[in-house]
């Protein structure tokens, strides 16, 4: 073993990466993390064979001591890492160092390089997706109480970026909830199912075996059980399940608080100011400015997320028993992707946290159309009045006139002769009130809040 140093120094604090700096996936996910998860894998490893009678019991005692990250220099293994392809070959021969001679025969015994990887890649993903669920949950209690507070807002309806027809901020923040819940769901979900790794040199376990063991799965059961990781029905070196399982939910994860954060920062423009970030940040340049910082990162990182994913996927072709470059190709992507999505769940919930919603804009908004905001609703209400074809016909005339004369649709139609003609008691207030054209909306949203 190197001289112990402190590894904070050579951890990347994320000076280009804001959208992840200083969150605690950051920390999850550092060098000094994997480095402790490794030692986590190798320490388990010896304390399930001591525990079949495989090592001494002061062996597995030995190295479960001398396993923290603290007492290694990750600078120095990273740069031995290069000779042999991955830190955990250098790592070996530094905790055997630590260990001493008598127990030093019992670190890694009957494993390969990868089995300590994969084992530690699990373990770094389950901390990492423990605080990334922290968060999503926050968001999604604040969407909750967003969506019930405004059940009954009434806002444009955008479609093509158009007003199409009205709805409300509560149905809009329901739905971003069951966005976060289904990012929730599959990050819960595959947390809870991901393996240890363990197969020796080509996967067979056989160095277990010519080590004593009687049954080698059981020793795989006792090392998976150390460590809090399901038990693997086979090594997995070329099955990459669990990576495209991490490569699938992250990736979900992080177009799910996009979309909250892309609408945010429509609704948030200037001349919309329909919502606001409850702390926008500064400009350097402008300083009257408050930019919504917390969705432009989590947008950011919605962008970044897939490409990313698609690495991991590409790496499912992993060739025969151990694979030349496709297991090594997955390691920073997958970091980026616990930190990506780690970050933009810390911020989706400051984001939703401090959301403001701006009601009186929003209904000021309604009338931008002149009242057209709510036509499918007229052309259903005259279609059995004037016939379906003369309904259309009169509100399209009239929708041209709305903005030629400047007139609202409402005047208009009290004025039309073939309307009064009818002798119908049309309440035209009524009619008109984009507010009550939201259809089921409110049903809707009451629906949504009851999903835990």
């Amino acid at each position: 073993m190197t001289s112990a140093r402190a590894s904070a120094r050579s951890d990347d604090p994320g000076l280009l990466a804001p959208g992840w700096a200083g969150s605690p996936t950051a920390s999850a996910t550092a060098d000094t993390a994997y480095l402790q998860a490794l030692l986590d894998a190798e320490a388990a490893l010896t304390r399930a064979q001591a525990a079949l009678d495989l090592a001494p019991a002061e062996a597995a005692a030995a190295v479960t001591a001398a396993a923290d990250a603290g007492r290694f220099d990750v600078r120095s293994l990273a740069e031995r890492a290069r000779a042999g392809g991955n830190p955990v070959i250098p790592l070996v021969a530094d905790l055997t160092k630590a260990v001493g001679e008598e127990h030093g025969p019992y670190v890694h015994r009957g494993a390969t390089s990868q089995d300590i990887m994969d084992t530690a890649t699990m373990l770094v993903a389950v901390r990492a997706l423990d605080l990334i669920l922290t968060d999503l949950d926050r968001t999604e209690r604040a969407l909750a109480r967003l969506a019930a507070e405004h059940r009954d807002t009434a806002m444009p309806g955008r479609t093509l970026t158009q007003h199409a027809v009205p709805t409300t901020f509560g149905l809009k923040a329901a739905g971003w909830r069951s966005l976060v819940l289904d990012a929730r769901d599959r990050a819960r979900a595959v947390r809870d199912g991901l393996p240890a790794q363990l197969g020796g040199a080509a996967g067979t376990l056989a160095a277990f075996s010519a080590y004593g063991a009687q049954d080698p799965r059981a020793l795989t059961a006792a090392f998976a059980r150390e460590l809090g990781l399901r038990g693997p029905l086979l090594p997995w070196h070329t099955l990459r399940t669990p990576i495209a399982d991490l490569a699938g939910c992250l990736a979900f994860a992080a177009g799910a608080l996009g979309k909250v954060a892309v609408d945010v920062l429509v609704l948030g423009r200037t001349e919309i100011a329909e919502v606001t970030e409850g702390s926008g940040g500064g400009s350097s340049a402008m300083p009257h400015k408050a930019n919504p910082v917390r969705s432009t990162l989590i947008a950011a990182a919605a962008r970044r997320a897939p490409q990313l994913a698609a690495t991991l996927y590409g790496s499912l072709a992993a060739e025969e028993e151990r694979p030349a470059g496709a297991w090594h190709a997955e390691w920073e992507p997958l970091r980026d992707l616990l930190r990506l999505v780690g970050g933009a769940a810390r911020d989706a919930a400051e984001l939703a946290e401090g959301l403001r919603v701006n009601a009186d804009t929003m209904r000021e908004h309604l009338g931008l159309t002149h009242g057209l905001v709510v036509a499918e609703r007229l052309s259903a209400e005259l279609a059995p009045v004037l016939g379906r074809a003369r309904a259309k016909e009169l509100l399209s005339e009239l929708a041209g006139r709305t903005y030629a004369e400047g007139c609202s649709l409402r005047e208009l139609l009290a004025e039309q002769p073939e309307l009064k003609a009818t002798n119908l008691d049309l309440d035209l207030d009524d009619l008109t009130d984009p507010a009550r054209y939201t259809g089921s909306a409110g049903t809707l949203t009451d629906r949504a809040l009851e999903r835990r």
